[in-house]
Parts: C-alpha cells; structure tokens; sequence
C-alpha cells in the first residue's frame, strides 16, 4: 500500500490577502484584488493593470534581511508564504524533527531583469541597426550585479527555503508555466509516497509583473485589455471575456507522511489523494481543441485517488478568461467527469486574484482544503453573460454552502502541460 500524505500546514501571499485567512475571505466576500499596475509605469501598454500583492512588509519575514537584498519578488513571496505554512504546520516544535527526511519541492518562476538598465545597456551597444554584442557584453559584466543575476534563476527560492528552514531532504524545482506548484505538489506527494522523505515543503511563487512579462503576454493577446474596468476584466467562463489578468504572489504547503504527522499530534487539513499530468503533444501556446491531455489528465487523477466522478464535490477550474481555455476546460471538466460534470459545482478564484501563474496551482490547491473544510465553495467572479460553449454551473458571484468531500484542482500550462490534484478530506 502507497503511504498517505496529509497537509499539515498553509501558507499564501496574494493580491486579495498576504495569509490564508485573509486571503479566504476575501474569496467568499468577492474581493477584487486587481488595479493599475504600480510595478512599472505602463500607461503606454496594452494592459495597464494587474493583481498585484499589496502591503507586504518582507523584511519582517527574516533576522537579516540585508542577505536577501538582491533577491527578487519571488524569493520574498515564497519565504512568506512558506513561512506561514511552516509555523501552521509546528514541524519544529516536534522533538524528533529530522531535517535530513524533509524535503522542498516547488514551482517557482523566475525573477524580474533590471529592465531600464538591461534596456539602456542595449541601446549603448546598438550600432548601424544591430547590437554590437562585444560592446554589449563588455559593458554588461562591467555594470551588472552577479549577486542579482544569480537571484534570476527559478531554483534560488527551493535554496533559500531549504537553508532558512533546515530541509536538508530532496531539493528541486519545476517550472511547467501555469501548471508548475500543482506539479511540485504532486511530485513532492509521490516522494513522500515511496519513502525518500517524510515531511516537504511544496507550493509555488512568482511575479512576472515587469515590463518583459506584460509584453510577452500582450504579444500573444492573452491579456486582456479592459483597461476602462479593471475589476471586471477577469471573467471566466462568461461570454465577454477577453483575456487573463496578470498577477503575483505565492502558496506554500507542508505535506506529511500520515503516521508521522499522527505521532506528533499535527492538525490535518486534508490528503493529497490523486494527481495526474500530462501533456498534450500539441502546440507551445494552444491547448489542444478537444482537450485530449486534460481530460486524460483528470482520469489519471481519479484512478490514482480510487475514486469514482461522482465522488468529486468542486472542481476549482484553471479558468484563465481567456476565449480558449475556458471552452476546452469546460469540455475537459466533461470528458473526465462524464455525466456528472453538469452535477458538479465548478468556480475560477482568478476572477478575483487573477493569475499568479506558477504560483497559481498551490494556491487553488489551498482553496480546495479550505473549502471542504468549511463546506463553502468560492465564487466565479464578474459572471455576467453565459457562454453556450461554457454550459457548467460556475457558481456566479456569490459564494455556495455545499459540504463536499473531494474537490479536482485544475492546472493548464502553456506549452500543454496539464496537471490535476484531486484533495479530500481526511477519513482514518
């Protein structure tokens, strides 16, 4: 028998809240955490606003906060966030701690270039309408920060946890786009599961709220530009939606073998009880028009969970907004639920904290416990117009008292990387 991983321990930094509570509450009282960008002065984009994390004071987080000067948004973000969830979790406070059985998994993005310096630098060097790369790379290394470039790198964030914690155990990092902290929660579960760890610290972190990122994503039309109401510019599954909102910010979750978190008398918030992941072979931006990976995804989920799709509560969508997404997840949601999809409460908490990207997945994967737990599922925000290719039960606006036992947390990353947690509560 595979050995059971519970979630001992939570913790979140988001636009519409910088812990889990308030973060919670925010979704059940249908909170908008987006507005003009602040990062960067964007009023020459296409998309001038985002969902950023507002108030958080990072240098609380840690004794020396000097060591971190250099280090991005995203590092800041996962040591909050994994801080909370480790001090929830009280792992430290057990006598018999051993730092060598745990472990770090994440899926942290990677961290905001220097832009105006990066920008100015290839302005200096251009010459006769190309860049002069001797000029360039002799200026570069004379002038940038090696400390802040090795701060770039999407692993420093597992590094620093690990060090600030004492993880001593596995140490690694995936960056699967939007998929990535619901892969690192799966793959850190499976270590777990066959016996090289006992405790992980898995979830994810990121900002690409940087003048690279907007206009990565403006290039490809994945944002949307409402740029009149940002408020309302997140909105799944409606009709008139027109793109993602871009946000930021981190989730961090302690998983724990279940008789070592039983022997210690931890809390429990639920069980990592199926993961799936596939990918679908197809294009690097598109996902494949009949939602093939997805919906293989889901039943990889269900059949590594032992449960049937009528044994699924809710199911917290990837639910971008965008035109795309939605219609295959609603038709993947079908494919792998089957009749009892239209039975199924489905919500997108991107309608109010838009998309943290790879940060996203450990996030609704909070939301998930949290909802089973308190038998309240959260909204689908700014759902106004119903799509007839979106034909679900989005739960719209307001949130909805059901008691559930089991929920499927949805991940769809670009390049089709398809990831599906499915979280339950704990039964003995």
């Amino acid at each position: 028998m595979k050995r059971r991983v519970v979630v001992t321990g939570v913790g979140a930094l988001t636009p519409v809240g910088n812990d889990v509570p308030s973060m919670w509450e925010s979704q059940l009282k249908c909170r908008n955490g987006v507005g003009p960008i602040t990062h960067f002065d964007a009023s020459r984009f296409p998309t001038k606003f985002a969902a950023e994390v507002r108030g958080y004071d990072f240098d609380t987080q840690v004794e020396d906060p000097k060591r971190f000067v250099d280090a991005g948004r995203n590092v800041r973000f996962a040591i909050g966030a994994a801080r909370q969830a480790v001090e929830d979790s009280g792992i430290h406070a057990n006598p018999r701690f051993n730092p060598a059985r745990f472990g770090v998994y994440l899926g942290a993005g990677e961290g905001q270039q220097n832009f105006l310096q990066f920008m100015s630098l290839v302005t200096e060097a251009w010459r006769d309408g190309k860049v002069d790369l001797k000029n360039f790379t002799e200026s570069f290394i004379c002038r940038m920060n090696p400390r802040f470039e090795l701060e770039l790198e999407p692993n420093m964030p597992a590094a620093h946890l690990s060090s600030l914690f004492n993880a001593q155990g596995p140490n690694l990092n995936c960056l699967t786009a939007c998929a990535a902290s619901s892969q690192a929660i799966g793959e850190a579960t499976e270590i777990i599961r066959r016996g090289d760890a006992d405790m992980m610290l898995s979830g994810g972190a990121h900002s690409m709220i940087h003048p690279f990122g907007v206009t990565g994503f403006n290039l490809l039309t994945a944002l949307s530009e409402r740029n009149e109401s940002p408020e309302t510019a997140s909105r799944p599954f409606d009709l008139n939606r027109d793109g993602f909102v871009l946000g930021e910010g981190a989730g961090m979750l302690i998983l724990e073998e279940l008789q070592h978190a039983k022997a210690r008398g931890a809390k429990i918030y639920g069980e990592i009880r199926g993961y799936g992941s596939t990918a679908d072979a197809y294009r690097i931006t598109d996902i494949h028009p009949e939602g093939r990976g997805a919906i293989s995804c889901i039943r990889m989920a269900l059949r590594d969970a032992e449960l049937n799709p009528e044994d699924i509560g809710y199911v917290n969508a990837h639910g971008t907004s965008t035109k795309v997404n939605d219609q295959v997840e609603t038709m993947a949601i079908k494919g792998g639920l089957g009749e009892h999809a239209w039975r199924t409460p489905v919500s997108s908490i991107k309608s109010m904290m838009g998309h943290l990207i790879a940060a996203a997945g450990a996030v609704e994967a909070i939301t998930c416990l949290l909802a089973i737990r308190d038998g309240v599922l959260p909204p689908t925000a700014n759902y106004e117009t119903p799509d007839p290719d979106c034909d679900l039960d989005y739960i719209p606006n307001q949130p909805r008292e059901k008691k559930i036992k089991a929920a499927l947390s949805n991940s769809f990353g670009f390049g089709g990387q398809n990831v599906a947690l499915i979280l339950s509560e704990f039964q003995e």
